[in-house]
């Protein structure tokens, strides 16, 4: 028993090490936007492609790599991510072009996208036998995820300032080898699957409701952010089209991309996903701001910038495991409720940095946002668990990670919009207003959403 528990435990540690690169690379990319920007002598509304390319990738590809694991074996899945992230961070700084470098940013987003949904399919054949509960081996992931996103402005300035943006690429091919031989060594075997021909995996994919859902997304985009100096009006009309044929073609196909059967019916769950939605573009907002912020106006290096981010990854491995108690003391409804006031509180404290970037004030600042940061992602995850009927889990939270790209992916707009005539002290105030009016608007869904508390092995399941 004693060796089937270290075995677990290691398998756990690998497929954790595997899950955080997915959102450890959502954040590091923070501090390298101005090298970036610098180097290939692109715009602040170009630079953020290399963000929200990845956001896009990893919209479209979560909900399919959780159908792919239960189709090709977890296991099997989870080495073959691991592959390509190595791959293709081996490959990209030597790119010699900034489309290639969000081209390698796909490939990453793609490869990281595998190891959730494969981690959590594996946990039961991994935990069996072994006297661990699977809940609490959840827990560990669920922490690893949650920490990750927030430590990544630290690494991120550290590889920026000694090695270059390279090196935010580089970092990612040991990290991927260990879990790729963790897994490999200490993970059990795919159980036997039902050999399926091409046809009907290419079908129960749904690739034209994928094309569709990505078309829409990046036809608003790239109108958004192309609004200076000349707007390209003729992609107006394709999001409305693009967006109808999306909602035509989920309704009329047997295996739908993104469920919307399951939205309407359940409006419950629908209220989470709007949540979460809108809490994400005020984070990212402040999360990927912030760092240009203090880089071009307050003229600090990538390094500093990823020191004075670094109460938030404190702040928020401190008080995590606090807020899951919280939850579990006091109940989900209070617990997000508090969450969602020290977010609006959070934004509102961010206006300080147009008056001083000094760094005692940046270390609060960043320190207040991390609170709010770990408080929600772990209520909202309880929130989905609570909302979703057991036979939607799977699917529903696939919906879930997307709803949270959508929003990480309208705050890099927003802040290509509105950084587009330069980083100033007025721009900054312009993103600190959009933020702390959609933190007001997200305290006010919480109080109308009125999530149930409901507890067990489902709810201690949920992706962070």
């Amino acid at each position: 028993m004693t060796d089937e528990r270290a075995r677990a435990g290691r398998a756990v540690a690998a497929l954790s090490l595997g899950t955080v690169l997915n959102p450890l690379n959502s954040s590091m990319i923070a501090v390298a936007l101005v090298p970036l920007q610098h180097d290939f002598q692109v715009s602040v509304t170009t630079v953020t492609w290399v963000v929200t390319s990845f956001y896009l990738a990893s919209a479209a590809g979560q909900p399919l790599m959780g159908r792919f694991a239960d189709r090709f074996g977890p296991r099997r899945l989870f080495l073959f991510g691991m592959l390509v992230v190595a791959l293709a961070c081996a490959a990209t700084p030597f790119a010699s072009s900034f489309a290639a470098v969000c081209a390698g940013r796909v490939a990453l987003a793609i490869g990281t996208a595998t190891a959730f949904p494969s981690a959590i399919a594996m946990l039961r054949t991994v935990t069996a036998g072994s006297g661990v509960g699977t809940p609490r081996l959840l827990g560990r992931i669920q922490i690893a995820n949650t920490s990750g996103a927030a430590i990544g402005p630290v690494l991120g300035g550290a590889l920026v300032t000694f090695l270059g943006w390279q090196a935010i690429f580089w970092v990612n091919v040991p990290l991927a080898a260990l879990a790729f031989v963790g897994v490999m060594v200490f993970a059990p075997a795919d159980a036997a699957r039902e050999r399926m021909p091409l046809r009907r995996t290419v079908v129960e994919s749904d690739v034209p409701g994928v094309l569709l859902f990505i078309t829409t997304l990046t036809a608003l985009l790239v109108f958004l952010l192309d609004l200076h100096p000349q707007p390209l009006w003729w992609l107006l009309p394709v999001v409305p089209v693009a967006a109808a044929l999306f909602v035509w073609r989920e309704l009329r196909t047997r295996y739908p991309f993104l469920d919307l059967r399951l939205l309407a019916a359940n409006r419950r769950l629908l209220m989470v996903y709007l949540c979460f939605a809108v809490f994400n573009v005020v984070y990212y907002c402040a999360f990927f701001g912030l760092p240009q912020f203090l880089q071009q106006h307050g003229g600090y290096s990538a390094g500093i910038t990823g020191l004075l981010m670094f109460p938030l990854a404190a702040v928020t491995i401190a008080v995590t495991p606090l807020a899951a108690r919280a939850i579990e003391g006091v109940g989900l409804r209070p617990t997000l409720l508090a969450g969602a006031a020290a977010l609006v509180v959070g934004a509102a404290l961010l206006a300080f940095a147009a008056a001083t970037t000094t760094p005692w004030v940046v270390l609060v600042l960043t320190a207040a946002l991390g609170i709010p940061y770990c408080v929600v992602s772990i209520a909202m995850n309880q929130a989905l668990y609570s909302a979703a009927r057991p036979q939607d889990a799977g699917v529903a939270a696939g919906i879930f990670q997307t709803s949270r790209y959508i929003g990480a992916i309208v705050a890099t707009t927003v802040l290509g919009l509105l950084f587009s005539a330069g980083t100033t002290a007025g721009s900054w105030l312009a993103v600190v207003s959009v933020a702390g009016g959609l933190a007001v608007v997200h305290l006010c869904l919480v109080v109308f959403a009125r999530p149930r508390d409901r507890t067990g092995g489902a709810a201690e399941a949920a992706p962070s």
